[in-house]
């Protein structure tokens, strides 16, 4: 009988990707996944270091598996990711339930690691930077993601070494995979049905191989026939180069919504965060690919209360937002972590702090709200996912990555739909399938 495996995931899409692709290497030693904890002979646990409190949030879900365990044969506990390779000593230390820590450039290791612990029963780490073997031991086995949208990694690790952020020490320095490794991935996953690619990286417009850069992996997407959409995610302003920018005039599947993460309004506060922008070189970006398509929208991230942001400085992070107008950002207040230069920095009053993330996100949702407003009566593309958890709905996302729900048949799924939105929130529109005759057949 094969042994099942509950994978538990923390963080970003570059996470959600590297557990489906942990889970089409375990298959090979034959484990099978399950939704859920109690029937698991392995529980994997996926994390995240880019927030506060991720080390305790491991050791939260570590405490739970314990609790359920408790009367049980225990699983084989694996943790992986990006805490695992920044705090792989103390855990192992701190925690004896965990039996295996793997690093995020080992996951090709992990099969070994697993069979090697159910013979010797030893606690073991690997957390070497080896992203090329990774890489080349993934393309040999296929990536079975059948959902209609899915993500595909192209660049990992990260040269910038903003002060403020650890994944130069959790993912290692920045490395493009081989231009033909990714589309042949991108090939079988459209022919698997995929029909929207999100292009995946620490700074995936960083993409370089052999003179070969995102814009030419876009162009290339362009030409699979059975694929709807691409997109990509997550990038530095300083590597938005004119021929990425230029790819949106000639491709026909880029999406119309740039994720561009600008962190800060102020050029004092970018200098600080070691950014290696400025806003004018951010506003340049936002124009020149407003003249190419004035219908593009911007989405990004925002540090609110950096060590040295005085007033004028989020004065400055407010008028950006009313500049760009930002249809969906993220937005969080300073958080130090371990390891980095910002964690030395004297941090701003709390309540001060969420003074300010409060102004900055009403902001940001009053933008978003008014994006959606501007869409009811009017007829909008929708690539239809799958049906709401209730079932009740079909479930599907606009050009600009908001969901819409709305009423319709199975058959629907995996197609292009016009749908006509009637009415919306922050978050959601809400709509009605117009006639199907004119639908397009993915």
């Amino acid at each position: 009988m094969n042994k099942k495996i509950f994978i538990k995931t923390f963080g970003c899409q570059m996470n959600e990707y590297d557990s489906d692709r942990i889970y089409d290497i375990v298959k090979k030693i034959g484990y099978e996944k399950t939704d859920y904890y109690e029937k698991a002979n392995c529980y994997l646990l996926n994390t995240c270091h880019i927030r506060d409190k991720a080390k305790e949030k491991v050791y939260h879900e570590i405490g739970r598996v314990k609790k359920i365990f408790r009367s049980k044969k225990k699983p084989l506990v694996i943790v992986t990711g990006c805490v695992a390779q920044a705090e792989h000593e103390e855990m192992l230390k701190r925690e004896p339930f965990i039996d295996l820590i793997i690093g995020p450039q080992s996951y090709h290791k992990i099969n070994d690691k697993i069979l090697n612990f159910e013979n010797q029963k030893t606690q073991r780490e690997e957390t070497e930077f080896d992203a090329i073997s990774k890489f080349e031991y993934l393309n040999k086995i296929k990536n079975n993601n059948k959902k209609i949208s899915s993500f595909l990694t192209v660049q990992e690790g990260c040269d910038k070494f903003c002060h403020f952020c650890v994944v130069p020490f959790t993912r290692g320095p920045e490395y493009s995979r081989p231009f033909k490794q990714v589309l042949d991935e991108a090939k079988y996953l459209a022919d698997n049905g995929v029909k929207e690619i999100i292009l995946l990286g620490q700074n995936v417009n960083a993409y370089s191989y052999e003179g070969l850069r995102l814009s030419n992996l876009i162009m290339e997407l362009d030409k699979i026939s059975n694929l709807e959409r691409v997109r990509y995610t997550t990038s530095h302003p300083k590597d938005m180069t004119n021929d990425l920018i230029e790819a949106y005039k000639y491709s026909k599947k880029l999406m119309p919504l740039v994720h561009l993460p600008v962190q800060s309004g102020s050029d004092k506060i970018l200098k600080l965060m070691n950014r290696k922008h400025t806003i004018n070189m951010y506003l340049k970006i936002f124009y020149e690919l407003k003249k190419i398509n004035p219908e593009i929208e911007f989405s990004s991230d925002f540090i609110i209360a950096y060590p040295g942001e005085d007033k004028n400085a989020f004065e400055d992070t407010i008028k950006l937002i009313e500049e760009v107008k930002f249809i969906n950002s993220f937005s969080f207040i300073f958080s130090p972590r371990p390891g980095t230069i910002a964690s030395n920095l004297q941090t701003i009053e709390k309540k001060e702090a969420i003074k300010r993330l409060e102004i900055v996100q009403q902001k940001l949702f009053i933008n978003q709200t008014k994006m959606n407003k501007s869409l009811e009566n009017k007829t909008i593309n929708v690539l239809v996912e799958n049906r709401t958890d209730n079932k009740k709905k079909l479930f599907g996302k606009s050009e600009y990555m908001t969901s819409v729900l709305f009423d319709g048949d199975d058959d629907l799924i995996g197609k292009i739909v016009k749908v006509k939105i009637t009415n919306s929130n922050q978050n959601t529109l809400f709509g009605q399938i117009e006639n199907q005759s004119n639908q397009k057949v993915a």
